[in-house]
């Protein structure tokens, strides 16, 4: 593996005090002006800087991010920088509480349901003021949390970006790690702890003991205060911390699943059939009432891989007396993440390439020069082959994480795993056939 740290340009510039600053506080500015936009600007979500600026651009470019880059998003991201001003300023610096310790990923879990459940219930994403106040709310709890609790708590245990954020960057190309001969003899611990140089890891991690990229936002503190260079950020092949995972999650698995389910809510309700899939559940119901109706889609939507995901671990724990279904569940689960991530990116190519002049057009708007006009940089048709592109990429790193993970086994031995995702795989591309409407 190669050590982007061994070109010096990059090894001063992540030492230096410009980094991340430099990104943090550009990011700042846009973030206020979003939110200043959001919540004080036109209510007509297409003419909104905010509203463009978030769920046009920033929420397609995620995923590409955090594939690209792994979690360098949340190195940069306003709210870890709100919280690191607001410790500096007035925080107690408390120990992080053993509840969220233990249950904070479950509870990353609970947000990210919640929040994807009250966008469709409220209309948060094609609503500027609902996008404003969401924000503003996350805000608070930051600050809140930043007051009592040390380092990024925050971020680490109740951020319903940090769960997806840790799914997905373990697919992704780069991984900082320590190197394991040098770090054996460190007496220091300064990657954890800190010392006059940085901090200590904000996102609790341990250097020399890490093995995934989940909580590593490459912040580059552990750079600065290694006494040793023994810190290597290294370009590696998409989706192979896959199968090298030591102790295998439960809450990540089962994220990972639900993620799928709000995939396929996503395009469900944008789709001309969505009306009428309402009306067969409210014959099931006996109500016309949306909020209802809607969260029976929305749980039936994420049940649906999850018992997949159980049918195929029961069929392939049962041939085998070395685990249980349920380990084999978890095991496996990390497999879906590379479909994930292509079902997640494909669907907002849909906001990207036929909604992303808004983003320019906004922009400009700011500035006194008013424009209109088309919003699409593709047409329908070209969006939809990008899609089935991005959907046979990701179903292929799922497959080949199945083998992998799999021991390199048999494909009769792991047939139900392959099975699995070539459904998942055509259900994304069945939905993303059909006639879809415009967000914002």
């Amino acid at each position: 593996m190669n050590n982007l740290l061994q070109i010096p340009f990059v090894k001063s510039f992540i030492k230096s005090r410009w980094y991340p600053g430099i990104f943090q506080w550009f990011a700042m500015v846009v973030f206020s002006v979003i939110v200043v936009e959001l919540v004080a600007g036109t209510v007509n979500p297409s003419r909104n800087f905010g509203t463009s600026m978030t769920w046009v651009l920033w929420w397609p470019a995620i995923p590409v991010l955090f594939l690209v880059l792994g979690r360098f998003w949340c190195a940069v991201c306003p709210f870890g920088k709100i919280s690191d001003i607001v410790r500096k300023l007035v925080g107690s610096e408390r120990p992080m509480p053993k509840f969220l310790q233990k249950y904070g990923i479950w509870l990353i879990d609970f947000f990210f349901i919640l929040i994807t459940w009250s966008d469709h219930v409220w209309g948060i994403v094609g609503s500027p003021r609902g996008s404003g106040y969401l924000l503003l709310l996350l805000t608070t709890m930051v600050v809140g949390t930043s007051v009592f609790y040390e380092r990024r708590t925050f971020c680490k245990t109740l951020c319903f970006l940090g769960g997806l954020a840790g799914n997905y960057s373990r697919s992704g190309m780069l991984a900082l790690r320590g190197t394991p001969e040098v770090c054996k003899g460190c007496k220091t611990q300064s990657c954890y702890k800190g010392n006059e140089q940085a901090e200590g890891c904000p996102m609790f991690e341990f250097v020399r003991t890490m093995d995934n990229s989940a909580d590593c936002n490459l912040c580059g503190n552990c750079v600065k205060s290694c006494p040793n260079d023994s810190v290597r950020i290294s370009v590696r092949k998409p989706t192979s911390e896959l199968w090298g995972i030591r102790k295998p999650k439960m809450e990540h698995a089962f994220l990972a699943a639900v993620i799928m389910g709000i995939v396929f809510v996503q395009n469900i309700t944008m789709l001309e059939i969505w009306q009428n899939i309402l009306d067969v559940i409210g014959k099931v119901t006996a109500t016309a009432n949306y909020n209802v109706n809607f969260t029976v889609a929305f749980i039936l939507s994420m049940l649906l891989p999850i018992g997949l995901m159980w049918a195929a671990a029961r069929m392939t724990a049962g041939s085998s007396k070395q685990e249980t279904v349920m380990q084999n569940f978890v095991r496996f689960g990390y497999a879906i993440i590379p479909l994930d991530l292509a079902g997640h990116l494909a669907h907002n190519l849909f906001h990207a390439f036929t909604e992303g002049k808004a983003v320019w057009f906004n922009t400009m708007n700011l500035f006194g020069h008013s424009m209109t006009g088309d919003l699409g940089f593709a047409s329908a048709g070209v969006v939809q082959v990008m899609q089935y592109a991005v959907v046979l990429l990701g179903v292929a790193g799922s497959l080949y994480a199945v083998y992998r993970i799999g021991g390199r086994a048999s494909w009769r031995k792991l047939l139900p795993y392959y099975a699995l995702m070539v459904l998942l795989a055509l259900i994304n591309m069945y939905l993303f056939s059909l006639p879809m409407t415009h967000r914002v």
